[in-house]
C-alpha cells in the first residue's frame, strides 16, 4: 500500500484575489497531495481586518477556481474558536502567507494543547512582485484615479 495522502490547509482573506494569492496557493500546493483553502468568513475579515470588497461567496467562488486548490471552504463566524475547523480538514501542514500576522509559535503551542501536536506549521515564501497585496493594490488604485483627476 502507498503512502498516505498529504493535506495541506491555506488560510486567509482572499479579497481582490491576486498574483500573491495565487503563489501562496502555489507553495502551500507543493508541501503536500491536497489543499484545502479556509477562505475567511466576512464576519471574521470584518473583525480582524477591514470591510470586504468582495463577500465570502464570490471570494470562495474565486478561490476554488484556482488550479492549485482541491477543496475549498468558508471559515467559522469569527465567535467559534478557529482550530474547530481542524476535524474536518484533517491537514498534515498548516501552510501560512509570507505576510500573515500569525505567530507560528503560538500555533503550534495550541495545536500541542489541544492535541494536534503531528501538524506542521509552515510559512510559506512571498511574491517578489509590488502588488501582492491587496491593500497595495487598494492603494495603487487610488493613486492613479489622484493622477488621472489632478491632469483633467
Amino acid at each position: 500500500m502507498g503512502e498516505a495522502m498529504k493535506r495541506v490547509m491555506a488560510v486567509g482573506v482572499f479579497d481582490l484575489l491576486h498574483a500573491g494569492h495565487l503563489h501562496y496557493m502555489e507553495q502551500a500546493k507543493a508541501l503536500g497531495d491536497h489543499l484545502t483553502v479556509v477562505v475567511a468568513h466576512d464576519d471574521t475579515v470584518r473583525k480582524r481586518k477591514h470591510e470586504p470588497v468582495t463577500g465570502q461567496d464570490l471570494r470562495l467562488r474565486m478561490v476554488q477556481g484556482l488550479k492549485p486548490v482541491d477543496s475549498a471552504m468558508i471559515g467559522n463566524p469569527p465567535d467559534v474558536p478557529i482550530f474547530d475547523i481542524l476535524p474536518s480538514i484533517n491537514p498534515d501542514v498548516i501552510a501560512l502567507g509570507y505576510d500573515q500576522e500569525h505567530a507560528e509559535d503560538r500555533i503550534r503551542a495550541r495545536l500541542v494543547e489541544l492535541g494536534y501536536a503531528d501538524i506542521e506549521v509552515t510559512r510559506v515564501e512571498g511574491l517578489s512582485e509590488d502588488l501582492d497585496g491587496t491593500r497595495k493594490i487598494i492603494a495603487r488604485i487610488l493613486e492613479l484615479a489622484q493622477s488621472t483627476q489632478e491632469g483633467e
